[in-house]
């Protein structure tokens, strides 16, 4: 703690000495999911060629879902908030398997690719930083430039003087500006991000087609020195912060009155693409449990867990769990993980599989070369008020040699219990801050029939270099029916994401997010907001 304190009065000396200006003009550019800006920028595999047939054709298939979806769920005199140019969110195997979206924000407007993160609450991004990653490599081998902020050339950006409500607690004062300085601190690597926080705008949209045009006023952190693994592990063009405290942006829009104090994240299956609108209660039918407020502690999507079913086997337990967009996979302690671990292992009939290397799962089993499919045992887990929770997606293929194995996708947590995006796959998760409810409802992103229940497997080039899962989770958190497996389940993966409950099918497409999970240079990179 001393450590943290000393860098934040050290970093708080050095940011007094400078100063800022502000002009600018306002500006977008909008681009298409298919355009090569877009395919380039979010690394997006399996497109068709451009200006084929099927570009053509998935261009159209997209776009009228999306009009459908937004006709369908919109209420005309009421709609959603999302990211100016569209709901979209992408989930993207380089960098560490969390979901992304473009954001703007600035005067004019300027595009950053940042993390979408329900474990932290500050939206901040890589600000007039001089060791900050500015660039990466797309698929086709192309560098493509990252956007860095800068308050000096946003004629709305402005520092948050000390005295404001959004200085808050465990930040301090660089005098010499009157501006409000911050240091979050994660807990992988010496990761890290320390800056001041700024007023500025953030371009938004109603959720509807044609979109309107919505700029607000926010509250962002200009992240002058990152370090650890926001160089080169994960968000590393921004994380934005979806958490319960005042300074994150679903906290500000409510207070603005621009949107309910409410929000839906939706979890796609095999094309990882998902959705964001703010604003967004949900639906009647919905299933819901209550989040648990405990005011001592930093506040999150914390909710309760009293039943657990592992194939035939149902067990009694409760313990509590932070929903986490930010965590790639489920963390569980004990007695949890063993209830489920030992459960899964007991019905399995397939080999154990010890990997030459070590990586972050336990138990794994062998796949035949032969193998084209294999079944694992569902997982139910029933939440506090009684609603089910179906896991669509508990297990995941990696490579071996001479073939492939599987996994169960739970991580031995030695703290708290988090439930991360693998579990959230196939659903719609909807974060109620006004009710203190999480609601969700089984879907595949597009509105649409779910169709097959097989998730095909990627059998692409293993990668040695690939990155590692990620976590985003707060520091300072403190720690019985089946339903069958013929119940339609999301979209397959095309990169070859977890296998769901039931029968899961190999195929042979290439290039596969599996291969990247499975590189076996697996490290545990957890990240702790302080």
């Amino acid at each position: 703690m001393f450590f943290k304190d000393a860098l934040l009065i050290l970093f708080v000396c050095w940011i007094s000495c400078a100063g800022s200006d502000a002009y600018g003009l306002f500006g977008f550019d909008v681009h298409h999911r298919y355009s090569d800006t877009v395919k380039d920028f979010l690394d997006v595999r399996g497109l068709p060629e451009k200006d084929s047939l099927d570009y053509f054709a998935a261009m159209a298939h997209r776009d009228h879902l999306s009009k459908s979806r937004r006709l369908a769920t919109t209420p005309a005199s009421s709609p959603f908030l999302t990211f100016f140019g569209g709901n979209q969110t992408y989930r993207l195997s380089s960098l560490g398997f969390l979901y992304y979206s473009l954001v703007t924000v600035g005067t004019p407007a300027v595009s950053f690719l940042v993390a979408l993160d329900t474990g932290s609450d500050l939206f901040w991004l890589p600000c007039d930083c001089t060791d900050c990653v500015r660039s990466l490599n797309s698929t086709s081998g192309k560098s493509v430039e990252l956007n860095i902020y800068s308050p000096n050339v946003s004629s709305t950006s402005a520092p948050v003087p000390c005295n404001s409500t959004m200085c808050g607690r465990r930040r301090a004062c660089a005098l010499r500006r009157n501006a409000c300085a911050y240091q979050e601190v994660y807990l992988s690597s010496n990761t890290s991000s320390t800056g001041i926080l700024v007023d500025d705008v953030l371009h938004l949209g109603t959720d509807e087609d044609p979109q309107k045009p919505i700029s607000t006023p926010i509250t962002l952190g200009c992240g002058i020195i990152q370090t650890g693994d926001f160089l080169d592990g994960a968000a590393i063009n921004g994380l934005f912060g979806l958490g319960l405290d005042n300074i994150s942006v679903p906290s500000i829009l409510a207070n603005k009155g621009l949107a309910a104090n409410s929000f839906s994240m939706c979890f796609g299956g095999r094309d990882g693409v998902g959705r964001i609108s703010f604003g967004d209660k949900g639906t009647p039918n919905q299933k819901t449990t209550p989040i648990n407020v405990d005011e001592s502690s930093h506040p999150s999507y914390n909710v309760t867990v009293t039943n657990l079913v592992v194939g035939g086997n149902s067990s009694k337990i409760d313990f509590s769990a932070i929903f986490d967009s930010g965590t790639s996979f489920t963390y569980l302690n004990d007695p949890a993980y063993s209830v489920i671990a030992e459960g899964f292992d007991s019905q399995v009939t397939e080999p154990r599989y010890q990997p030459e290397r070590k990586i972050i799962f336990d138990h794994c089993y062998s796949l035949s070369a032969t193998q084209e499919s294999y079944l694992a045992p569902d997982l139910n887990m029933t939440f506090k008020g009684g609603a089910l929770f179906y896991v669509n997606m508990p297990t995941i293929v990696i490579p071996r040699q001479g073939g492939y194995a599987f996994c169960l996708a739970i991580v031995k947590s030695e703290d708290i219990n988090i439930i991360g995006q693998n579990f959230m796959t196939g659903y719609k998760i909807v974060f109620d801050r006004e009710e203190m409810v999480l609601g969700w409802s089984e879907s595949n992103c597009y509105d649409t029939a779910s169709g097959s229940n097989t998730l095909p497997v990627s059998k692409g080039n293993k990668t040695s270099d690939a990155p590692a899962p990620s976590i985003l989770n707060p520091e300072a958190t403190p720690g019985s029916t089946n339903r069958s497996s013929t119940s339609s389940i999301p979209p397959p993966q095309p990169t070859g994401l977890p296998l769901g409950n039931g029968a899961a099918r190999l195929s042979s497409i290439a290039n596969g997010l599996m291969m990247i999970i499975a590189s076996l240079f697996f490290y545990q990179f957890r990240i702790l907001s302080s």
